[in-house]
């Protein structure tokens, strides 16, 4: 299954990338999975993502927890908490 994945702020500045396209593996199910997945792919994702507690995510443009199934999703991002203002 092909993903679009998003990342924003400091996210995006640490990977080295606003967005990329994965192919999780089959038993990669939640957002929390796709995570643990993505940060074996580089030390930057590993980096980024290390830090559970400061993560957000939508998929499909919907915030999500991070223990929401990306089964069936197109586009998942990844964003630090948004602070209104």
């Amino acid at each position: 299954m092909a993903l679009a994945m998003l990342y924003f702020a400091w996210v995006r500045e640490t990977i080295g990338a606003g967005a990329e396209s994965v192919d999780p593996p089959a038993d990669v199910g939640t957002v929390e999975h796709l995570i643990d997945w993505l940060s074996t792919r580089s030390p930057a994702h590993a980096e980024a993502l290390a830090d559970r507690a400061r993560l957000r995510a939508a998929v499909d443009q919907r915030f999500v927890p991070l223990d929401a199934s990306i089964s069936g999703a197109r586009e998942v991002a990844i964003f630090p908490p948004v602070t209104g203002g």
